[in-house]
């Protein structure tokens, strides 16, 4: 027997949001969950090669595969933003090369990637100077810092656990977390602290570091999903994310 159906427009009534994730990424996903569990809200991952080594030239490479990890995404959505889950790669390949390569597969997509949507979140909360919290060797973090002064920011404080293998950043505890921003925070005064890298496990103590610094805490997952969110016109204050959440962004 055949039965009858009816179709409506599917899950993401409000947005319908695409992450382009690591292969050696395991933070990305669970934390991205917390904070895209919105009625009317539906987010699909794809992921992209990635050896477990952070260096320039790693990251430069994934530019090539960028279409094709797009193209893993349902073809038959209209995405409203997609973003690349990289803040090192992005920083090295450039925003606009990393939305045009996106922009190849999905155009009418809006595109988003973790430095454009720090960028976005310092300049929404009004943090000129900033604290700077990295897990990377030093070649990247430099890159990562310049590109935030060239910005017109200024970085006051910087601090590195200096890890190259992304499967160790991935178990950095939370609490390391916590007392690298407490540490840079007290090198000088600082508007905001910016904690770099989708592997870091920041979300769970944003709230708490915010908390004992009176200061906004900005992390690359939180931010590129805040971006993301914001991009799609989905403003709802989620304050047990950090200050960034109950911010507008800025035209």
């Amino acid at each position: 027997m055949k039965l009858d159906f009816d179709t409506d427009k599917g899950i993401g009534t409000r947005a319908t949001l695409g992450a382009i994730v690591l292969a050696t990424d395991e933070t990305l996903e669970p934390e991205f969950a917390r904070m895209m569990a919105g009625e009317g809200l539906a987010l699909y991952h794809s992921r992209i090669p990635m050896v477990p080594s952070i260096q320039p030239e790693t990251l430069a490479e994934m530019e090539a595969d960028l279409p094709a990890s797009a193209r893993l995404l349902p073809s038959s959505l209209q995405f409203d933003v997609i973003g690349y889950g990289c803040t090192s790669a992005s920083t090295v390949i450039g925003s606009d090369r990393v939305a045009a390569a996106i922009q190849s597969v999905f155009p009418t997509a809006q595109v988003t990637d973790p430095m454009a949507a720090i960028i976005a979140a310092c300049q929404s909360l009004g943090a000129k100077r900033l604290g700077f919290i990295t897990p990377y060797i030093p070649s990247v973090s430099d890159r990562l810092r310049n590109k935030l002064s060239d910005a017109g920011f200024d970085i006051t404080g910087l601090g590195s656990f200096e890890e190259g293998d992304d499967r160790v950043v991935a178990r950095i505890t939370p609490a390391s977390i916590s007392a690298a921003a407490l540490h840079i925070a007290a090198q000088s005064p600082c508007d905001a602290i910016v904690i770099s890298c989708t592997n870091l496990r920041c979300l769970s103590v944003i709230p708490a570091i915010e908390h004992q610094l009176g200061l906004p805490v900005i992390s690359s997952n939180q931010a590129l999903a805040w971006h993301m969110l914001r991009l799609a016109g989905v403003d709802e204050v989620q304050p047990q994310f950090g200050r960034l959440f109950e911010t507008k962004l800025a035209i």
